[in-house]
């Protein structure tokens, strides 16, 4: 080949990647995530991005517990101070899961939601607090500015991210689990939900609701709607117009997001409509099993034809009472299973020899062990999809959050048994386990749904990673916004419509009317004229 030919066919090489439909640039994100296990899922997105060549920056609070706020390869951090430390905001959180572990119990309804309200009270002065000298910040405003971002990524368990984005005119990507009631995707989003069989999350319901479930379901949206609408009013609204200089609520910029990433699947979720902007990618996280350490892999390899089961609550709960835990360690103690328990309290009275407690596990590794007969789970959702991923049936105990709808979800696809955590009884714990574990229908369904799970054209991951650099690539995804986004709510629902039709219909049952008795009294006066004549 000559040097002309080479070149030539180099250019055409350039032009026809250039043309490519999955081919983009290097570009620059901005990341507003969250914590815990929300800052997890964005974490491994971010992750694959710098792979690619892209280069991120993160926009986190001086208090924040997960994000490792000194920069790495790939990527920079910047870091908004907070009038709170990480300790206020760590001991917010444990104090709000040990309410709910150990005291809960003991509150009526309205203590309860009366302490559940002041905690929530208090996280949403501390993500207040985040947004106020984020905005106050002007020397970072006017870099990012410069930097001219192609995009950016957030999660609404902080807010603000949203408005940052319409600060910085850049189109933005929305990752999330769900809200309560999915509040949020059918107010801002416009995702359809018809309450007749979409159940409101947290509400208990499958989409297999006879009437009373129906009447309750539709009042729970109507209600959290309500609730949505006062709570941004009094909290939201005033500071989002602040930061624009112009009217705006927190759901009309929410609404302006280009793609929404819900971190679920088909493999969990109920059939149900969606929009061309809601892309499901759950378990996007989830990879193969790798070895495990030596002295858990011989462990585990005690266990026989017996196999073992893996124990975790997640790394966000550290109350439990000592009863609870004996309560646990010795229902463990009772099945012929080797356990490995993520447990960092005091080492229980009752803890069995078939029980190993660990500060830290591989628990994707473990799940996807052969040895691994069930998981007992809390039900967060990453750890859920490791179980589908790697099919592993499941005894849940849920305790707060997404995690009681996660379960009944699991349970009503026949992969699960769920407890009640504040009535768990020893008994409970071993019956449950013994069923999961000896029942072969749990194994089967939960291999359906992991068979499901990666029967899919596109991995998690690279669909997640795919969206963001569509939205790269073509500056926005507008097109995939569908009109109700420019609706009232009266013009969302065709009230207009319907009460101009029954207008029509009223004004010619009037007309009608009023002919009718105009000529039947016509008729009245012409016989009366005749039977006077006659």
């Amino acid at each position: 080949m000559t040097a002309y030919e080479r070149a030539a066919f180099c250019l055409l090489l350039l032009l026809t990647l250039g043309q490519a439909p999955h081919f983009v640039l290097a570009g620059k994100i901005l990341v507003w995530p969250g914590e815990f296990s929300h800052w997890l899922n964005i974490k491994v997105i971010i992750e694959e991005l710098i792979a690619r060549g892209h280069s991120v920056t993160i926009v986190t609070h001086s208090a924040t517990p997960s994000v490792k706020t000194t920069p790495s390869p790939g990527y920079n951090v910047d870091i908004i101070q907070v009038p709170h430390t990480k300790q206020d905001f760590t001991d917010h959180m444990e104090s709000f899961i040990k309410y709910i572990t150990n005291d809960l119990q003991h509150d009526n309804i309205i203590q309860a939601s009366l302490k559940i309200k002041g905690i929530l009270e208090i996280a949403t002065e501390q993500n207040q607090a985040f947004c106020r000298n984020l905005f106050a910040r002007e020397d970072l405003l006017n870099k990012w500015s410069q930097e001219q971002f192609d995009l950016l990524l957030t999660d609404p368990m902080n807010m603000c991210g949203e408005l940052l984005a319409q600060k910085l005119n850049l189109p933005f990507i929305i990752s999330l689990r769900f809200s309560f009631g999915n509040v949020l995707e059918r107010l801002c989003g416009q995702m359809p939900t018809p309450p007749s069989y979409v159940p409101g999350v947290t509400i208990g319901h499958t989409d297999q609701m006879h009437f009373l479930q129906r009447v309750k379901n539709l009042l729970f949206n109507v209600f959290q709607d309500l609730l949505l609408s006062s709570v941004t009013a009094i909290k939201w609204d005033s500071l989002y117009t602040e930061v624009l200089g112009k009217p705006t609520t927190l759901c009309d910029t929410m609404g302006k997001a280009d793609i929404w990433l819900i971190r679920t699947y088909w493999d969990f979720e109920y059939p149900r409509p969606f929009l061309p902007n809601f892309k499901f990618v759950g378990g996007l996280h989830c990879k193969p099993a790798k070895p495990l350490p030596k002295e858990m892999e011989e462990f585990v390899q005690s266990s026989g034809d017996d196999g073992i089961v893996v124990f975790s609550l997640g790394s966000m709960v550290k109350n439990l009472t000592k009863e609870r835990a004996n309560t646990i360690a010795s229902a463990l103690g009772q099945i012929p299973q080797k356990v490995l328990w993520r447990y960092t309290g005091d080492k229980p009275d009752t803890l069995a020899p078939n029980t190993r407690l660990y500060d830290w596990i591989p628990q994707n590794d473990l799940l996807g062990h052969p040895k691994t007969k069930a998981f007992i789970t809390h039900g967060g959702t990453n750890g859920l999809y490791e179980a589908i991923y790697h099919g592993v049936p499941m005894v849940g105990i849920p305790l707060f959050a997404d995690q009681p709808d996660n379960l009944l979800h699991m349970k009503t696809k026949g992969a699960a048994v769920m407890l009640e955590f504040n009535k768990l009884e020893t008994k409970d714990l071993k019956d449950a386990l013994t069923e999961v574990i000896n029942n072969p229908s749990y194994k089967e369904s939960i291999m359906r749904l992991s068979r499901i799970h990666h029967d899919q054209p596109m991995k998690p991951l690279d669909q997640a990673v795919f969206w963001i650099e569509f939205v790269m690539r073509n500056k926005g995804a507008k097109h995939l916004r569908v009109a109700a986004h420019d609706l009232t709510w009266y013009q969302y629902h065709c009230l207009d419509v319907a009460a101009f039709l029954l207008s029509i219909v009223a004004l010619v049952t009037f007309i009608f009317v009023k002919s009718c008795a105009w000529l039947f009294r016509k008729c009245c006066r012409r016989t009366s004229a005749k039977s006077k004549k006659e």
